[in-house]
C-alpha cells in the first residue's frame, strides 16, 4: 500500500508526524531500561506534544496561545532533562551502571 503524501494538507502531515514520534516515543520508554534512553524517549514524547499543541492553535485560529504554551512546554522539559542527566551521571556514579532494574536497592 502506498500512500501519496503530497496529496495531505499540512495540518495531516503534522498530525502523521505527531503520531510517529509519539509511537517512537513511546517505545523508546517502553522497551529500554537505560536511564539515559529513557530521558531521551521522554524528549521526543514532549517534542510529540509541543508539535500537536502548535497544530491544534493553528488549526484553531489560536497560533500566539499556543506558541507561547510551547515555549513554556520546551524551557521546563528543558529544565527536567537536565537534572534527569545529572541524576544519570549520580546513578553511575555510585551504582556503576544506568539500568533501572538495578536501583532495586534504593527502595525501604
Amino acid at each position: 500500500m502506498s500512500v501519496d503524501l503530497t496529496s495531505l494538507d499540512p495540518l495531516s502531515l503534522v498530525v502523521l508526524g505527531v503520531c510517529i514520534l509519539a509511537g517512537v516515543g513511546l517505545y523508546g520508554l517502553l522497551m529500554t531500561r537505560n536511564l539515559i534512553k529513557i530521558i531521551v524517549a521522554m524528549q521526543i514524547l514532549t517534542k510529540a506534544a509541543v508539535l500537536a499543541l502548535v497544530a491544534a492553535g493553528s488549526a484553531t485560529g489560536k497560533v500566539n496561545l499556543s506558541q507561547s504554551l510551547a515555549i513554556t512546554v520546551i524551557v521546563v522539559d528543558t529544565v527536567v532533562a537536565a537534572v534527569g542527566l545529572a541524576l544519570g551521571v549520580q546513578v553511575k556514579k555510585r551504582f556503576g551502571s544506568l539500568d533501572a532494574a538495578n536501583l532495586s536497592s534504593l527502595r525501604r
